[in-house]
């Protein structure tokens, strides 16, 4: 066989065996999203990392503005973890600057501004909890206090002089806002100036964020040509996952949250708390398993041949091994199991001093068991609290003997009350 032709049959294969490695990457890539903006950049990105191992710069920015993040931020991390597996190399952009002005994002109102001391202290526990998916060694801490701190008045002119107000009122929250006579700061119209401005600095090839970041994210792409960086950034947007009431996003403030630095036995029994329906859009946006994998799982709920409760015991026993370990994530399933298939209580319990006279919608509040003690009676009078294993509907209620009591409020939430003089 002529030499030519054996390298000609050698270069094919190669090729083909490329090209279904990106075919792969991008399905992965895809997956969860709810918008692309430039899909064939970031296709021609994977295939330049297959052939030569040249990695890509992909963004995702964070303002510090609460002290530790939530399942609802994994679905970003989630998607950097798998863009770094196909090459990109993560520009972690934590925002100690921009959350110092307050973006609304889809909110009716100006956001609340922080202290830079507040910035700086919830900061650093981001940086702690983003390793817990990310891979160190193509991760690159970044804060945009370095370069947007050091801005002259002059370069804040030549930013504003790139967008314009009209542009900048096709913002859905702006124009909802300007229709209802509601205040926007003009310093609301620079965060999305500042945000794209981070893209030109880190020389952005991918930006990642929530579908509400949508406006944003096109400004950085937009101010990119304005700067003459050669590139216009991909942009992929994802969507806000439902908290555990499965109807409204995942928010502290909702209090249907699953917060990153919860406790294993929290994090497990909260995952299994969530809907059969809900459990499959948490294996697509925030499980390590592979599309091919989760399908074969959602095919055998179907056909019987796996309980969906199983299904959702595998998500927990995954999600708070990443972020524990297998061991507490085992531990957690057995006190799961001890508590709800035995009905007994947990074997280790928070504990709180009360005072005698103390109204328990108080003492629930207290516990952070209620966000308020209107929601506190709601959930008295459902019937879903419990004194020593004793339902109690009366919202009324006041410790008046001194003692310890154990507190269960609907099917998860437990703590052991020393009433005291």
């Amino acid at each position: 066989m002529p030499k030519e032709h054996t390298i000609t049959q050698f270069l094919q294969s190669t090729n083909s065996d490329i090209e279904e490695k990106v075919c792969l990457a991008m399905k992965e890539i895809s997956r969860g999203c709810v918008e692309f903006i430039g899909y064939e950049y970031i296709e021609t990105l994977v295939r330049r990392f297959y052939i030569s191992g040249e990695r890509f710069i992909v963004k995702a920015g964070f303002d510090p503005t609460a002290p530790d993040l939530h399942l609802g931020h994994s679905v970003i991390l989630r998607k950097l973890a798998i863009l770094q597996e196909y090459g990109g190399y993560v520009k972690f952009l934590i925002g100690d600057f921009t959350a110092t002005i307050g973006d609304p994002s889809g909110k009716n109102e100006t956001r609340k501004v922080l202290s830079f001391e507040e910035v700086a202290q919830n900061a650093k526990t981001y940086e702690s909890q983003v390793f817990k998916i990310l891979r160190r060694d193509v991760t690159d801490i970044c804060f945009n206090r370095e370069w947007l701190g050091k801005l002259t008045s002059a370069d804040i002119m030549r930013l504003t002089a790139q967008y314009s107000v009209a542009r900048m009122m096709e913002r859905d929250d702006f124009e909802k806002r300007f229709k209802e006579k509601l205040p926007i700061s003009i310093v609301e119209f620079m965060y999305p100036l500042l945000q794209g401005y981070d893209s030109v600095i880190l020389n952005c090839d991918i930006e990642l964020g929530g579908n509400d970041q949508k406006f944003n994210l096109l400004v950085g792409r937009s101010l990119q040509r304005s700067y003459q960086c050669n590139k216009e950034q991909s942009v992929m947007t994802m969507p806000l996952l439902e908290g555990l009431d499965g109807i409204n996003k995942m928010s502290k403030s909702l209090n249907n949250y699953i917060g990153i630095i919860e406790s294993a036995n929290n994090m497990y029994a909260k995952i299994l708390s969530i809907s059969d329906d809900l459990m499959w859009r948490y294996f697509e946006l925030i499980s390590n398993k592979n599309l091919n994998e989760i399908e074969a799982l959602r095919n055998n709920v179907k056909n019987g041949s796996l309980h969906p409760k199983a299904a959702k015991e595998m998500l927990a026993l995954e999600i708070t091994t990443v972020f524990h370990n297998s061991h507490l994530a085992m531990k957690a399933q057995d006190e799961f199991n001890t508590i709800f298939s035995k009905k007994n209580n947990p074997t280790h319990l928070d504990s709180m001093h009360v005072q005698c006279g103390s109204w328990i919608c108080k003492v629930l509040v207290d516990l952070k068991f209620a966000p308020s003690s209107s929601q506190a009676r709601r959930d008295i009078k459902a019937g879903a609290l419990s004194i020593n294993q004793e339902k109690q509907y009366d919202e009324n209620f006041k410790f008046l003997q001194e003692g310890e009591f154990i507190l269960k409020l609907g099917k998860r939430k437990f703590a052991k009350i020393i009433v005291v003089k």
